[in-house]
């Protein structure tokens, strides 16, 4: 039984997820819904916008896509947290919005790699910026005094629940940088050298656990 909240002698109410900031906020700290929203307002954005993928070539169609689309489905996407079933999402949703810019239809049985390589596109490029934002956006937290940093380094003393524990935000930090947090926060002190280091990343797929 959760523990009543009251504000003014008001009683809060206890719900299962509400939007903040535009962003859907849940109370197991899940992401995957998130997620989904946003993809499914970026492609309901991308119907709208249908007559304009029809005369323009492909590479001003991908410029379209990055500028409109994309922004919207990766709106605060520094705060998710990117499991198996997350990634796997963001890379269905790119090849979808591919295939829809180029009018490709599932009948003509073209693979996700054909059309990368008819964009010249490298594989999981959205996943990839996501992951960037990420990293950068932990080099920010790390460097400044504030609630986020707090939240991010805190520690809440008692014992978990029995099985294996969820995938916690930081762990896309350092699988990523194949290092500890705590030599990840000491390397993001020095702005110039993390930017690099993000920069030159390999970002690895499917590594990611549920």
């Amino acid at each position: 039984m959760m523990n009543e909240i009251s504000v003014n002698s008001q009683k809060l109410e206890v719900v299962a997820s509400f939007e903040y900031l535009g962003s859907l906020i849940t109370n197991n700290g899940d992401t995957i819904k998130e997620i989904k929203r946003r993809t499914s307002i970026a492609l309901q954005k991308l119907k709208q916008m249908k007559k304009l993928w029809g005369g323009t070539d492909g590479k001003t169609k991908i410029r379209f896509l990055r500028a409109c689309i994309f922004p919207i489905a990766t709106y605060a996407c520094e705060t998710w947290t990117l499991n198996k079933a997350a990634e796997k999402h963001i890379n269905a949703f790119e090849h979808k919005c591919y295939r829809r810019v180029l009018k490709i239809s599932w009948t003509e049985k073209r693979t996700n790699k054909s059309i990368r390589q008819e964009l010249h596109i490298s594989e999981s490029w959205l996943l990839i910026q996501i992951k960037q934002r990420k990293m950068k956006y932990f080099g920010h937290i790390k460097r400044h005094e504030g609630l986020e940093r707090r939240i991010m380094e805190g520690y809440i003393p008692g014992r978990r629940k029995r099985g294996r524990p969820k995938r916690r935000w930081v762990q896309d930090i350092t699988d990523e940088l194949q290092m500890s947090v705590s030599d990840a926060g000491h390397l993001a002190y020095d702005r110039a050298v993390f930017r690099r280091v993000v920069k030159g990343a390999k970002f690895r797929q499917g590594h990611a656990t549920e």
